[in-house]
C-alpha cells in the first residue's frame, strides 16, 4: 500500500494521524475554556469577547464592549427550562425551540428532567388526575 502512495502524500498522512492521535489523548477539561464557565447544571455556555473594530471612537469602542458584556451576562444567566405538555400547546414549545426560532442560540436549552431545570412550563390544561403526578 506504502509504494501506491506518492511520498508528499505519506508525509502528510503521517501528520494528520500525528495530530489524530493527540486529539485522542486530550482530556475534556483541557478543551474547556474561560468562556465556558461551570455550574451545577453543568457548562453553559457564553460569547466569546471579541475585540473592537478597527476604526471606531472611543465612545464606538465603549458602546460595543458593553453590548458584548450583556450579551454574555444574559447567557450565562440563560434558564434552562423542563416542558410538561398535556395538551396541543405542547406543540408551541417544540416550535420554539426547532430551527426557526431556535432559542438555544439565545442560551435557552430544554432539560429532560426537572432535577436539571430552573424552570417548568406546564403548557395545557391540569387536570385533578394530572395535578399529583406533576407535584412529584
Amino acid at each position: 500500500m506504502a509504494a501506491l502512495i506518492p511520498r508528499h502524500t505519506a508525509s502528510k498522512l503521517a501528520l494528520l494521524s500525528s495530530q489524530r492521535s493527540t486529539l485522542l489523548h486530550t482530556t475534556p477539561s483541557s478543551l474547556m475554556s474561560s468562556h465556558f464557565p461551570a455550574t451545577q447544571n453543568g457548562p453553559r455556555t457564553t460569547l466569546p469577547s471579541r475585540s473592537p473594530a478597527a476604526g471606531l471612537s472611543k465612545t464606538g469602542e465603549y458602546l460595543v464592549l458593553k453590548v458584548d458584556a450583556l450579551a454574555n451576562w444574559a447567557q450565562s444567566a440563560s434558564i434552562w427550562p423542563v416542558t410538561l405538555g398535556l395538551a396541543c400547546c405542547a406543540v408551541e414549545m417544540m416550535h420554539a425551540s426547532a430551527a426557526r426560532y431556535d432559542m438555544d442560540r439565545m442560551g435557552t436549552f430544554f432539560r429532560p428532567s426537572p432535577r436539571q431545570a430552573d424552570l417548568m412550563i406546564v403548557a395545557g390544561t391540569l387536570t385533578n388526575k394530572m395535578a399529583p403526578a406533576l407535584r412529584k
